[in-house]
């Protein structure tokens, strides 16, 4: 496992995740007219592919039940348009930063951290990467705010293109991949908020294939098998994840580090999922 990139993931995912962890992001999408939290999600991910179809959507998300994508994708763009979900996206998120993050967002630090992280987050190939490439081809902020969560949104997607392949590589589908989450975890699949909606028969069903695969034990838990397909899915996905910081020496890195710090210490105790 990559623990440069491991770490880098701690300190970035705390910003990159803020559009699903705080207020502002889904009152800011509310105000363009949606109702629905999910329909704020796919508008405001789904935005920089433009207007494309539920099809192509679903096989980028990856990991949605089949069908989900569907009630939300082209639909949302009947309520707005992709530059606006956009738009007001970034400005929620800005808001809910500055409301966490207080006076570090004028810090000489911060603004460092902005410019190392999107000296990486805009290093890296593309190629491979669909859900990155689509982030990467709008301009990049120029508030200092609006661009570290610009960069850790890239290097987020960054990151999940490669946790795709991963999960791809060791064949384990898309609610798969749900339920080895939410089995390493200890918690019961059924329980597991992303997947525990679902029809329990179409659950039981992705459940017994994995047991037949023998990575479910007859007691429902990982197997030593299962457990060894999650550790070797982070570990890859780690390692793919690690490009982006190559672009920096080992001093820009610790410097980033040190600046990222204290920010995911305040944003970690204030995520609301």
């Amino acid at each position: 496992m990559n623990s440069m990139a491991r770490r880098m993931f701690e300190l970035v995912e705390p910003i990159g995740v803020i559009p699903y962890s705080a207020d502002e992001p889904n009152e800011a999408m509310f105000a363009l007219g949606f109702t629905d939290y999910w329909d704020t999600y796919f508008a405001g991910r789904a935005a920089p592919l433009g207007t494309t179809t539920a099809e192509v959507v679903d096989a980028l998300f990856y990991n949605f039940a089949p069908g989900e994508v569907a009630r939300h994708i082209p639909k949302v763009w009947r309520t707005t348009t992709p530059e606006a979900a956009i738009a007001a996206r970034q400005a929620g998120c800005v808001k809910a930063l500055r409301r966490i993050l207080g006076d570090h967002v004028d810090s000489s630090p911060f603004a460092r951290a902005a410019e190392l992280l999107t000296k990486a987050a805009t290093s890296a190939p593309s190629e491979g990467r669909p859900m990155y490439a689509a982030l990467r081809a709008l301009p990049i902020p120029g508030e200092v705010v609006a661009r570290l969560f610009h960069a850790a949104s890239l290097l987020r997607e960054h990151r999940g293109d490669g946790h795709t392949a991963a999960l791809m590589s060791e064949g384990v589908g898309r609610t798969e991949a749900h339920v080895l989450l939410a089995l390493d975890m200890n918690m019961p699949a059924e329980e597991f908020g992303r997947i525990h909606h679902l029809p329990a028969a179409q659950l039981a069903a992705v459940i017994d294939g994995m047991r037949d695969r023998g990575l479910i034990g007859d007691d429902g838990w990982l197997t030593e098998q299962g457990r060894a397909v999650k550790q070797r899915v982070e570990a890859l996905t780690d390692d793919l994840a690690a490009k982006p910081y190559e672009s920096l020496d080992q001093d820009e890195l610790d410097e980033l580090m040190a600046a990222l710090e204290p920010l995911a210490a305040l944003l970690l105790p204030a995520q609301d999922f």
